[in-house]
């Protein structure tokens, strides 16, 4: 008899979209991993449907809508006794995660925490405080890749970390997209190494020609408006990194694309300053193909960088801060230039835009860079192979985890509790 194929549930925060960003592109890159081992994925997400959702039911994988607060979760997931439990984002296994484990005891629960969402929100709050400490000023040197106590001391006090590594010490395993937030959580907040894997993004680097450098024009910065470090960027380009470009180059010109345009954005479309914000791109790769200069002027955020990676992917070298690069490159130079201050940005871009022999050189680097630290074909397997040896070796993995089995007999109690209080009140209504 042929073995059954083994069940993944996927808990989703939103449902999957790969061209609007690097949060769904991951995603999609672990679900096609799991294909290939002819897992039987169910998505499910009690989020609304969003403009430019995957369809999943094309790859095979089946869709399921799903309830906060909602006692059917219970039948649903009885009914489909899942191997595997996958949360997509710590706020799914916030609320899911008790029903999961009262009904599907020894399923494996992996958590996907696409970026340390704690780290990015003490990092904003950082800015906010330089900014209101030192208006006016454009050099960020100070805020930008500080030691790991540091950004310890700046998240321990924050509902939202403990909440956070809470939930990682809740599930079986966690996939880290940063290699920098797995030395943070180790070295800091002493998590065990064991509860974590290094899962980046998954790409199949590049083996053929890219567009040279005579084909291209124009400056791109793509990002969903939706993600705030995004927003901040375009502001900051905005108000002084690009009028410092263009004090230079008076005939350049930025195109800025992404998902979700608000019409604060687009009140910032200015042909006149070469500012023009293009809305969605329909294919992101083929405008970052076209573009000679990608800009990232990220002044927080966490996790690594999608856009960056597409940059690499596409053979156009990008201009970066430390907080653009941080986890993504290596003791190897950078395909572009990485700098702390607007001045300091504007003129590598500007060098960068005209320097052929330069700008050569930064494209190979990002293609020998994709090579190294993101190659399908290693972490695929290497996923693969820490989900079968944490499933086969569950218990045994658990009884090393007491805190997570000591969280989840506490925080689970409360969490079920108040979501059938919320469920009866809902019935009342």
């Amino acid at each position: 008899m042929k073995p059954r194929a083994t069940k993944v549930l996927v808990i989703g925060y939103v449902w999957p979209e790969p061209r609007s960003s690097a949060a769904g592109g991951h995603m999609i890159q672990i679900l096609e991993t799991f294909l290939t081992q002819g897992w039987d994925i169910t998505f499910s997400s009690p989020a609304a449907l969003g403009e430019h959702k995957a369809d999943l039911l094309s790859l095979g994988i089946a869709e399921c809508a799903i309830e906060l607060n909602n006692s059917s979760f219970d039948d649903f997931i009885r009914e489909l006794a899942p191997d595997i439990v996958l949360f997509d984002r710590f706020m799914m296994e916030e609320q899911f995660g008790w029903r999961v484990e009262k009904h599907c005891p020894d399923a494996l629960r992996v958590l996907e925490t696409s970026d340390l969402q704690s780290l990015r929100d003490a990092r904003h709050q950082r800015l906010k405080d330089h900014v209101k400490a030192h208006p006016g000023s454009d050099d960020f040197g100070t805020l930008f890749a500080p030691a790991l106590e540091q950004e310890f001391q700046l998240m321990a006090e924050t509902d939202l970390a403990k909440r956070e590594i809470a939930a990682i010490y809740r599930c079986d395993i966690s996939l880290m997209i940063s290699d920098v937030e797995i030395r943070l959580l180790t070295e800091q907040f002493k998590v065990p190494a064991a509860l974590l894997h290094w899962c980046p993004l998954m790409m199949v680097p590049p083996t053929t020609a890219f567009a040279p450098y005579e084909d291209r024009a124009h400056f791109l910065s793509i990002g969903n408006f939706r993600h705030a470090p995004n927003w901040d960027a375009v502001l900051w380009m905005k108000s002084s990194l690009w009028p410092l470009i263009r004090q230079q180059l008076p005939g350049a010109q930025l195109h800025v694309y992404g998902a979700y345009t608000p019409p604060k954005a687009t009140a910032l479309h200015n042909p006149a300053q070469g500012f023009h914000v293009m809305n969605w791109a329909e294919d992101a790769l083929q405008v970052m193909t076209a573009a000679r200069i990608c800009l990232a002027p990220l002044r927080f955020g966490a996790g690594i960088k999608g856009k960056l990676a597409d940059a690499m992917l596409c053979g156009t070298p990008n201009i970066t801060t430390p907080i653009g690069a941080e986890a993504m490159g290596d003791a190897q130079p950078w395909p572009g230039a990485i700098e702390q201050s607007a001045p300091a940005l504007a003129a590598a871009a500007v060098a960068l835009y005209q320097d052929r022999e330069r700008w050569n050189q930064a494209q190979e680097h990002g293609r020998h860079l994709l090579a190294r630290r993101y190659d399908q074909s290693a972490h695929g397997p290497a996923l693969l192979a820490c989900l079968e040896h944490c499933w086969r070796n569950l218990a045994a993995h658990r009884r090393t985890n007491f805190t997570g089995s000591m969280l989840r007999h506490h925080a689970h109690k409360s969490t079920q509790y108040m979501s059938q209080w919320i469920e009866a009140k809902n019935r009342t209504l």
